[in-house]
C-alpha cells in the first residue's frame, strides 16, 4: 500500500513476486459517479425494442455470425462427419494465450485472453451432458501462473468425477504450469519433435540502482516493515535478506505444487520428479521414456487414438447469444439502445477488484477491468448492497495493492454491505497490501495455496532527477514560501525533517491497516503486527496463520457464498464491471500527462540526446518509462525480470 500523493511511487512486492514466479511464459450497471450517488440502475419498464434499420438486422446478424463462424475451405473440420449431440460423443476445446480474469471488450467475441471464470463454468457446465464421453483439450502457447493452474487443475479432476468421464491433453511444448495442469489428464500427448520443459519456477530480481547513481537520478523511499521490500528494485543494489527470504518462500510453495501435481498425476515418486524438473528438458521421445506423457503423436493422430472412432466436436469457451462470433445484442447494447442484462430474481454478484488500487473515479468502468478506482468500486458496491436482489457479494480480488486511501474508501464500502448481506473474498494469484486491506473484512476469504497474499505494510518514496539534468545543464531554481513547500518536488530528495514527517504519517496509515486485519480476522493487534511488518505470505502461510479461511479457488468461494446466501447454482450471477458501453468509453478517456508527454512538451528529450548521444538517451529513456510507469501504475512488473524458462 503506498501514501496517496501524486508524486509518490510505489512498487508492489506482491506482484512483482507473481510476475517472477508464473509457471510459464510462451514463445446494467454503470457505477455512478459519487459513491453517495443512488441512482436507480435497474430498467423500471422494459426495454423498447429497437427500430428502424437495426430492427431488421436480428436475422442479417445471425446470417452473418453463422458466415464467419463457419469453416474455410482450408481450416481444420469442428466436428466428425455425421455428429450427433444425442449420441455418446467426445468434446475438444482449444486453449490459446494467457488465462487470466477479464479479457478486453470485444464485439465479436474474440480476445487473446482465456477469461478464468468462463473456462470453470464451460467444464462444469460440459460434464452435466450425459452424453460427453470424453474431452481432449489442446493447449497452444498457454501461459498462467501457479495459483490459476491450481485453480484450472481443480476443475478437471472434478470434470473427471473420478473416471466417469475422460480428460486428455495435446501440447507441442508444455512448460512448467501448462504440465503441472496437464498431469492432471487421464492422457498427455506432445507433437512429434516437441518438447517438455519443466525447469521449475524462479524468480529474478532486477536491480536499477546502479543505473540511476551514474545518472544522478536520486530514489527516496521510506517503508514501514522490515519485509516491505517493494522499492528495493530503485534503492538497492542487490536484494535484502528480508525479500531473499520471502522470494525463496514464494519459489518453494510454487516448485512444492509443481512436484506434488505431477508426481500424483503420473503416478511417479516424488523424488524421481525432482530429478526430472533438475532435468528440465526433454525431447518428446525422452518425455515418453521418462513417463512424463503417453504418447508422440500429432494432434489429429492423437484425437484419433483416444476418441477410438466416436464422433467427436469442437466446442468454444463461450456461446454467442446470436449463435456466431459477432453478437448484435452486445453491440447494441454498446452503443446504448438496450439496456445491460440484470438478472431479475435473488442473485448473488461477482465483483471484480483487478489491477493497481488508485484514487478517485480512475478511469470509470471501463478501466475496472484493469484498476481498482477507490470511488468506482465503492459506488458500485454500495449500489449492490442497497440491491434487494442482491443476496450476497463474491469479491474476486486480483492485486498488489496502491492507494491506502481508496483501499480504506473501499474496506468501508464492504463493511457497509456486510451489515447486509455476506460478503465473501476470493483471492486470484495476488491479494496483498492494499489488496489484502479491502478483503481483510469478509465474511470468509478463500485463497489457493499459491496466492500472494498480506504484504502489510506501507511504503513509498519520491525520484528526484535534478542531478540528472545538472548532468545535460539542466537547474531549477525553486522560489517557495513555507519550510517545506517543496517537499514534494520530484526534484530533490527530502530533508531529514520532511523523511520524518512522511515516516510518521506513513506509521499511522501501518497503524490503521493493522486494526483493520485485526477488527475482521478476530485477533488482536498484536498477533497481526507479529506476521505484518510487509511480508509476502503465500496463500497456504497465510491460511496457517489465520490471515485467510480456507484454501480454494474461485469455485469453492462461490459455492460458499451459495450457501450463505441459499442461491442455488441454476441462478445467473450478476457481473461487475459489466460490458463497456459507448458511454463507458468516452467518460473512462485518461488525459493525465505523463512523465514522458511532460519531458516531450517540455523539449527535454532532444536536449538529453544532443548531450547524451543515442547510447545515453536510449537509457534515460528507459529510465523515465519506468518512472512513467510507477506514476501510472505502482504495480510494476518490469522491474523483476519475469524469467522462467519455457
Amino acid at each position: 500500500m503506498r501514501v496517496t500523493r501524486a508524486t509518490t511511487a510505489l512498487l508492489s512486492l506482491a506482484t512483482l513476486c507473481a510476475t517472477a514466479c508464473r509457471g510459464d511464459r510462451q514463445p446494467d450497471r454503470t457505477p455512478p459517479a459519487e459513491a453517495g450517488d443512488k441512482r436507480d440502475v435497474a430498467p423500471t419498464t422494459a426495454p423498447a425494442a429497437p427500430t428502424g434499420a437495426l430492427a431488421n438486422l436480428g436475422p442479417l446478424s445471425s446470417m452473418l455470425a453463422d458466415k464467419l463462424d463457419a469453416p474455410g475451405p482450408y481450416d481444420p473440420p469442428r466436428q466428425s462427419p455425421g455428429f450427433d449431440a444425442a449420441k455418446p460423443h467426445w468434446l475438444t476445446l482449444d486453449l490459446g494465450g494467457e488465462i487470466g480474469e477479464l479479457a478486453p471488450m470485444s464485439l465479436f467475441g474474440g480476445g487473446a485472453l482465456i477469461e478464468l471464470h468462463a473456462l470453470l463454468t464451460r467444464l462444469d457446465r460440459l460434464a452435466t451432458d450425459a452424453n460427453v464421453q470424453g474431452l481432449l483439450v489442446r493447449f497452444t502457447d498457454v501461459s498462467l501462473d501457479m495459483a490459476t493452474a491450481e485453480e484450472v487443475r481443480g476443475a478437471f479432476l472434478a470434470f473427471k468425477a473420478e473416471g466417469k468421464r475422460k480428460l486428455v491433453c495435446h501440447a507441442d511444448v508444455p512448460t512448467n504450469a501448462v504440465y503441472y495442469l496437464m498431469s492432471a489428464c487421464d492422457a498427455v500427448g506432445v507433437q512429434p519433435v516437441g518438447e517438455v520443459m519443466i525447469p521449475g519456477p524462479m524468480a529474478m530480481p532486477l536491480h536499477l540502482r546502479g543505473l540511476l547513481d551514474k545518472l544522478g537520478v536520486v530514489p527516496d523511499f521510506v517503508h514501514v516493515g522490515a519485509f516491505k521490500g517493494a522499492a528495493e528494485p530503485l534503492t538497492r543494489t542487490e536484494p535484502s535478506k528480508e525479500m531473499r527470504e520471502t522470494l525463496a518462500a514464494v519459489v518453494d510453495q510454487a516448485y512444492l505444487t509443481m512436484q506434488a501435481g505431477i508426481a500424483a498425476g503420473r503416478e511417479l515418486a516424488p523424488e524421481t520428479v525432482a530429478q526430472q524438473i533438475d532435468e528440465a528438458l526433454f525431447t518428446s521421445e525422452g518425455a515418453l521414456a521418462a513417463g512424463l506423457v503417453d504418447g508422440v503423436a500429432t494432434y489429429e493422430d492423437f484425437r484419433a487414438q483416444h476418441t477410438g472412432g466416436a464422433a467427436w466436436k469442437q466446442v468454444k469457451l463461450k456461446d454467442s447469444p446470436s449463435g456466431g462470433g459477432f453478437d448484435m445484442e452486445k453491440l447494441q447494447t454498446f452503443i446504448g439502445l438496450v439496456p445491460p442484462k440484470r438478472p431479475k430474481e435473488p442473485h448473488i454478484a461477482l465483483v471484480y477488484a483487478l489491477g493497481s488500487i488508485v484514487d478517485g473515479r480512475g478511469q470509470g468502468t471501463i478501466g475496472a477491468r484493469n484498476q481498482i478506482a477507490g470511488r468506482t468500486l465503492a459506488a458500485a458496491i454500495d449500489n449492490l448492497a442497497d440491491d434487494a436482489n442482491v443476496a450476497a457479494i463474491l469479491l474476486r480480488v486480483d492485486s498488489g495493492g496502491g492507494s491506502a486511501m481508496a483501499s480504506e474508501q473501499i474496506w468501508r464500502a464492504l463493511q457497509r454491505a456486510k451489515e447486509k448481506k455476506p460478503v465473501v473474498v476470493s483471492m486470484g494469484g495476488v491479494a496483498a497490501s492494499g489488496g489484502y486491506y479491502i478483503a481483510c473484512g469478509a465474511t470468509k476469504i478463500f485463497a489457493l495455496a499459491n496466492t500472494l497474499t498480506g504484504s502489510i505494510g506501507v511504503v513509498g518514496g519520491k525520484i528526484a532527477v535534478a542531478g540528472m539534468l545538472e548532468k545535460v545543464g539542466i537547474r531549477t531554481f525553486p522560489i517557495t514560501r513555507g519550510k517545506r513547500a517543496a517537499m514534494w518536488s520530484g526534484m530533490t530528495p527530502w530533508t531529514e525533517g520532511e523523511r520524518a514527517r512522511v515516516l510518521a504519517t506513513m506509521e499511522d496509515i501501518y497503524k490503521i491497516f493493522v486494526e483493520r486485519v485485526a477488527s475482521g480476522r478476530g485477533k488482536t493487534f498484536d498477533d497481526i503486527h507479529a506476521i505484518a511488518q510487509g511480508r509476502v505470505w503465500t496463500g497456504a502461510a497465510a491460511k496457517e496463520r489465520g490471515l485467510v479461511d480456507e484454501l480454494g479457488g474461485l469455485t469453492e468461494a462461490l459455492a460458499e457464498t451459495r450457501k450463505l446466501s441459499g442461491i442455488g447454482p441454476e441462478v445467473a450471477l450478476e457481473v461487475y464491471p459489466p460490458e463497456p458501453t459507448l458511454k463507458d468509453l468516452i467518460e473512462g478517456f485518461d488525459t493525465g500527462p505523463s512523465l514522458l508527454r511532460a519531458a516531450a512538451e517540455h523539449d527535454l528529450v532532444p536536449s538529453l540526446a544532443v548531450a547524451l548521444g543515442p547510447g545515453g538517451l536510449a537509457a534515460v529513456s528507459g529510465v523515465l518509462a519506468q518512472l512513467d510507469a510507477l506514476r501510472e501504475d505502482p504495480i510494476q512488473t518490469a522491474l523483476i525480470w519475469p524469467v522462467l524458462q519455457r
